[in-house]
């Protein structure tokens, strides 16, 4: 197969990027492959690519909608027939999307990872033939790797069950440990890893210390010295729209952008800035995946990146037209806990391991249990994301099993009168839909499905009931509303009953604690080396091709930054500690809630986790007294004070 003019046929590019062809020509021959390209290297053109020349359908798994939207977009343009089945397709356009695969008219299908979950998508895909699956940001599977995904765990295992023979992995950032994990997870010969340089000349790093108190000034300074586009990072919204404020007061045509802001806005803001209405964009992570611009001539990090993948990622956002750019990083040491913070709350204690344990045992039914994310999160003290983190390490110990999920609760209006409803159909139908509104429990205008009703009175299954309901809704009959979403699961009841499950998984959260604690250590040594910052970046990423001396960092230019705390944090007085846990104590107690040291601590810390959110710990004067003062000082404290 001549790929030169294949590649000018469907992508009208002239040739291929580095490490693209070679990637491609593993796929085509049935290798399963692990590519690492920088950010805007062209990785996704590898799938793209191959896919058109497999017989069957390639799935790619992606973690964010929006970057499914703009892939999406792309092969349209193209004329390449790809698809997505994720959350704001209505049903008709679900179902249309299904049948254009049974049929062969759709080449790429895109989904999150967390459709696997859906007992009926895993139905329908085990029911398709598929020629490659393809793994978008794929350091996401590896526990050593950044920006973890709990789910991405499971996808060596779907692939073996729905029989995938190749495999593409993607990601721009890899360390040589993480690369090893993927590539053993998915049977990757290391002669099938690709990898091109990472090292880019045209990116200028400098590391800037700053104290705090200058910090505003010095970035408006900074920024009025650049020219074109630029991002500035923060971590928390706060700061965004406080940095957005700041710049504009000093005459910068700058705007916040976070995820507290409506799905619209964001979405204006960043087409503004792709059309280079907007010139700066101050931004909390949440912008930057999939915002393929080439020339954004200035990064610049307000407050320290959770770690080096994310720096790294960052800046690779910049100068992707390979002109001069600025990446410039406003660093002291007041930042480290906030950023150390964001570890420590999403690390459950033993007691919420051991209470969804308990529930799930209590609440099994005919070795099967159901949960909703939410109130589980409350009753258990642990954050949604490391329960679904915990709920994974369950299932991966085989303890449970995801069978699929439905909405708890249904509400529905009618829009016409339910007689002319009902005079639209005849006979068993008729009785049926008749049967739905007699069984439903009108307050006013809405009305709650009773399922459970309708079973025993009509023996229908749900899904009829549900179909039947979303007929209606297409039809502008009624409006449906559908909240608490359900998982249900199967329970393995002898795995459950080991008397060591929770303590393991505890163990296994505290490893993971240790794990990023030291990636933020990492970050810091990084920023205050020495030696050339670009070269030791490229190392880092097992790149040993970057010159020993860049020449355009502020390493180079013999500016090493020592960071340092603009004041040193002190912990409060005994007694004014005291003082603050008696508070916390005594309203646990109105509320009939132990008080434990983890919690105290991430009380004092300002730390929100669900318990303390519950009973409004915000309101009280201890809450983030200590936020500036390292986790572990504050534990050995309290442990003293409360033990």
């Amino acid at each position: 197969m001549d790929l030169q003019q294949s590649l000018q046929q469907h992508f009208s590019f002239d040739q291929f990027r580095e490490g693209q062809e070679q990637t491609i020509r593993q796929l085509l021959d049935g290798q399963s492959t692990l590519s690492v390209f920088p950010t805007g290297a062209g990785k996704s053109l590898c799938y793209q690519f191959t896919a058109i020349h497999l017989p069957n359908l390639t799935l790619v798994v992606s973690p964010l909608l929006a970057l499914m939207k703009d892939q999406l977009a792309f092969l349209k343009e193209k004329g390449i027939a790809a698809a997505s089945i994720d959350s704001t397709l209505t049903p008709d356009e679900n179902r249309q999307v299904m049948q254009d695969i049974r049929q062969g008219n759709i080449k790429i299908l895109m989904v999150s990872v967390e459709r696997f979950k859906n007992e009926r998508f895993r139905e329908f895909i085990n029911s398709v033939q598929i020629s490659m699956l393809v793994v978008d940001e794929a350091h996401c599977i590896s526990e050593w790797g950044h920006n973890f995904r709990p789910d991405y765990l499971k996808l060596p295992q779907y692939c073996q069950q729905l029989n995938i023979p190749t495999v593409l992995l993607l990601t721009a950032t890899a360390t040589r440990k993480v690369k090893r994990d993927m590539a053993q997870r998915f049977n990757i010969a290391a002669e099938h890893i690709v990898q091109t340089g990472f090292y880019r000349s045209n990116l200028d790093l400098m590391v800037l210390p700053v104290d705090e108190a200058d910090k505003k000034a010095q970035l408006a300074q900074v920024v009025a010295a650049q020219s074109g586009a630029g991002i500035v990072y923060v971590t928390l919204q706060q700061t965004a729209e406080e940095v957005a404020n700041h710049l504009q007061q000093k005459g910068i045509a700058a705007v916040a952008y976070h995820a507290g802001l409506d799905n619209e806005v964001r979405h204006q803001i960043q087409t503004d800035f792709m059309a280079g209405r907007i010139g700066v964009v101050v931004a909390t992570i949440a912008f930057g995946m999939g915002v393929d611009k080439s020339d954004v001539r200035f990064v610049i990090h307000y407050d320290l990146p959770k770690s080096i993948e994310n720096y790294s990622q960052e800046i690779g956002r910049a100068g992707r037209d390979g002109q001069l750019s600025h990446c410039i990083t406003l660093a002291n040491l007041d930042g480290i806990t906030t950023v150390e913070n964001f570890v420590y709350g999403d690390t459950p204690e033993l007691s919420g391991i051991e209470y969804v344990i308990n529930n799930i045992r209590d609440e099994e039914s005919d070795k099967q249990w159901e949960m909703q994310v939410s109130p589980l999160s409350s009753a258990a003290n642990i954050r949604q994301l490391p329960l679904k983190t915990l709920l994974v390490q369950l299932e991966l110990r085989g303890v449970i099993h995801p069978k699929y999920s439905y909405f708890a609760d249904f509400k529905y209006k009618f829009l016409v009168d339910q007689h002319l409803v009902l005079e639209r159909f005849k006979d068993e139908r008729r009785q049926f839909i008749e049967a739905i509104f007699q069984l439903t429990q009108f307050k006013k205008v809405w009305g709650n499905l009773d399922f459970e009703s309708l079973y025993q009175h009509y023996g229908c299954d749900r899904q009829r009931v549900v179909s039947a309901m979303e007929y209606l809704q297409e039809q502008q009959l009624i409006v449906l509303e559908t909240k608490k979403i359900t998982e249900v699961f199967a329970v393995d009841t002898n795995k459950l009953a080991e008397p060591s499950l929770a303590q393991s998984l505890a163990d296994y959260f505290i490893e993971k604690e240790e794990k990023e604690v030291q990636r933020i250590a990492q970050l810091i040594r990084f920023f205050e080396l020495d030696r050339c910052l670009t070269s030791n970046l490229a190392r880092y990423f097992d790149d040993q091709q970057a010159p020993e001396q860049c020449g355009h960092c502020s390493a180079c230019r013999g500016e090493p930054a020592t960071l340092n705390y603009s004041s040193v944090p002190e912990l409060p007085s005994e007694a004014e500690l005291m003082g603050f846990l008696d508070e916390l104590n005594l309203l646990f107690k109105s509320k009939s809630i132990r008080l434990t040291v983890g919690v105290a601590c991430r009380y004092l810390m300002g730390i929100s986790v669900p318990v303390l959110t519950r009973v409004k710990a915000r309101q009280l004067s201890g809450f983030g007294s200590c936020e500036r003062v390292r986790f572990s000082e504050v534990k050995q404290k309290v442990t003293e004070l409360l033990v």
